[in-house]
């Protein structure tokens, strides 16, 4: 049996790196750094410890630190500056060996990269680093044997076929590209989708349109990613593809860098990962999936306007364009930054009217900032242009149905919520929301209640569907039944104020008007809006039974106990 060896193990380089050590600088300029670099906010944290350095110009752990917060700007022009402080001082450091074999990569000094004994990033990159920079070279037959070598190295053998592939590539060699990856042998499972794109381009380029369509099919399936539909059209027209995924020497390193950041997810913290996404965006500028990894893992950690203006560097006419406006969206959201939002969404919906999930995108920017009209018609040009058959048509109706909910269209709420149903009937969410508004609107019960168990069923741990269960117990009088499941729904959603309220409603329906009281004195204190805070407040002055009867309610008989 073949030993199985983690990506981890391959590529440790990089990841050894923890917080610097305690530094003899100025203490301000360290502890500020220090602290932006612990929430990952790279720009100031780079400039303190720029400042930090002043007095310390040696300090190693100061010169990795501001090397990998430039890096992760993917400022690589001033990393080179801390990586060369580094090397001058005969310091041995990953990062700093990292930064410079990207950026003599980029200058085309592929002779320093062969000189350079070890390169000292990692096992797995410094091995297939060698090799492209043989192919740099024109070295082609040695660049050959050297990825062949990685090949037969434990546990690199997908890597080296992968990557021998891609240089024969770029040379021209589409027969001799295809036999690798038509056939990897084993390790197959390296092979990322971006060599099946490879495949088929290259295909195409040999003039097997057939083929090409197939083995996009065979890996992509019936995908809605837009650059393979765009792809499957043009084989399916006569077009012949070109190859573009690594084209030199240089992408070819860049592209290393990509698949050890793509691999390492679920094996290495987020912002490890980012040093590898930077590489692969600094070596290979036109690899539009290693800016979407790098803009997707600045958008976890937070980094909204690192994250945008990565999402931004897709060229409008790539076919994942749109998918990176809609990022670059949430961005703009998460960020607060509402207004941009929506004008980039009104943009990209203009741009491409065709594609409905830019229009369902646009309905939600609207949604969210109160453009209700607005956010209807986006939706409904969403639902226009959805197949029926899409399994994304449900959420759409579902959207649309809120939207009307909160214009007080119930009768076109109603509609969509049922529409939404039948394409997806077991939906917890909207049978949660079509039935808790039935409840409210004391329409049938029956249903609502019926509807309301099965999305608790679905979604046991629903804090806000299990109030419901219990809200609708409450209306149809069933008042001990209500009790439970609002004390679980309070438990879990301690701080919601309608759910504290509806407990305290249940416990003065049973006769608990103690609990009562301090359960609505607990919605209270977790700022209702004004109408609920104003019924409360009457609630506690007066009882539930009173304000009822001021609603045209019916009173609650209360449980006969002397005690409350």
């Amino acid at each position: 049996m073949t030993k199985r060896i983690s990506i981890a193990a391959l590529v440790v380089g990089l990841m050894s790196f923890g917080p610097p050590a305690q530094a003899q600088v100025d203490p301000g300029a360290y502890l500020a750094a220090r602290s932006a670099a612990g929430v990952r906010d790279y720009a100031p944290a780079a400039e303190f410890y720029e400042q930090a350095l002043v007095e310390d110009p040696q300090n190693v752990a100061l010169l990795e630190s501001a090397a990998v917060s430039f890096v992760a700007l993917g400022d690589f022009e001033r990393a080179a500056i801390f990586a060369d402080r580094l090397r001058e001082a005969g310091i041995s450091s990953q990062v700093g060996a990292a930064i410079t074999v990207s950026v003599n990569a980029v200058n085309g000094n592929w002779d320093t990269i062969l000189d350079a004994d070890p390169l000292g990033v990692s096992p797995l990159f410094d091995a297939l680093a060698r090799a492209w920079a043989l192919v740099g070279t024109g070295q082609m037959t040695d660049a050959l044997t050297a990825f062949d070598a990685v090949a037969d190295t434990d546990g690199m053998r997908s890597y080296g076929l992968l990557h021998k592939a891609y240089a024969l590539a770029t040379v021209g060699d589409y027969e001799g590209a295809l036999a690798i990856l038509a056939n990897p042998g084993d390790g197959t499972s390296a092979f990322s989708p971006r060599a099946a794109i490879a495949q088929a381009q290259i295909l195409s380029q040999l003039d097997r349109n057939d083929d090409a369509a197939a083995a996009l099919t065979d890996v992509f399936g019936a995908t809605l990613d837009p650059g393979i539909v765009d792809m499957q059209r043009r084989l399916a027209a006569g077009e012949t593809l070109g190859y573009d995924v690594v084209t030199s020497a240089a992408e070819g390193l860049g592209e290393v860098a990509f698949m050890i950041g793509s691999l390492l997810a679920g094996e290495a913290r987020d912002d490890y990962i980012l040093q590898y996404a930077r590489m692969a965006q600094f070596m290979a500028p036109d690899n539009v999936d290693a800016a979407m990894l790098t803009a997707a893992l600045l958008q976890e950690m937070r980094r909204y306007d690192l994250a945008g203006e990565a999402f931004a560097t897709v060229p409008t006419d790539d076919p994942a364009y749109p998918s990176a406006e809609l990022g670059r969206i949430d961005s703009l959201r998460l960020s607060g930054r509402d207004e941009a939002a929506i004008e980039v969404a009104q943009a990209l919906a203009r741009a491409h009217p065709d594609l409905p999930f830019v229009q369902s995108r646009l309905g939600d920017v609207l949604r969210d900032n109160d453009q209700l009209d607005a956010a209807h018609d986006a939706y409904t040009r969403a639902i226009d242009l959805y197949p029926q058959d899409d399994p994304n048509l449900w959420i759409v109706y579902y959207s649309r149905a809120v939207v009307s909910f909160d214009s007080d269209d119930w009768p076109a709420a109603e509609a969509d919520f049922r529409a939404a149903l039948e394409l997806e009937p077991n939906r917890p969410e909207v049978l949660n929301y079509l039935g808790y508004s039935l409840v409210e609107r004391g329409e049938k019960l029956d249903e609502a209640l019926d509807m309301i168990e099965r999305a608790v069923e679905g979604r046991p741990d629903s804090g806000a569907i299990i109030d419901s269960l219990g809200w609708v117990y409450f209306t149809l009088g069933r008042y001990e039944e209500a009790v439970a499941p609002l004390e679980t729904a309070a438990a879990l959603e301690a701080t919601d104020p309608i759910v504290n309220d509806h407990l305290g409603d249940a416990y003065w329906a049973v006769g608990r008007k103690r609990e009562a009281r301090f359960q609505w004195q607990r919605a209270l204190s977790f700022d209702p809006d004004e109408a609920l805070a104003s019924r409360i407040r009457a609630k506690l002055a007066d009882g539930l039974d009173a304000v009822r009867a001021a609603e045209g309610q019916p009173p609650i008989t209360l449980a006969d106990d002397p005690t409350q």
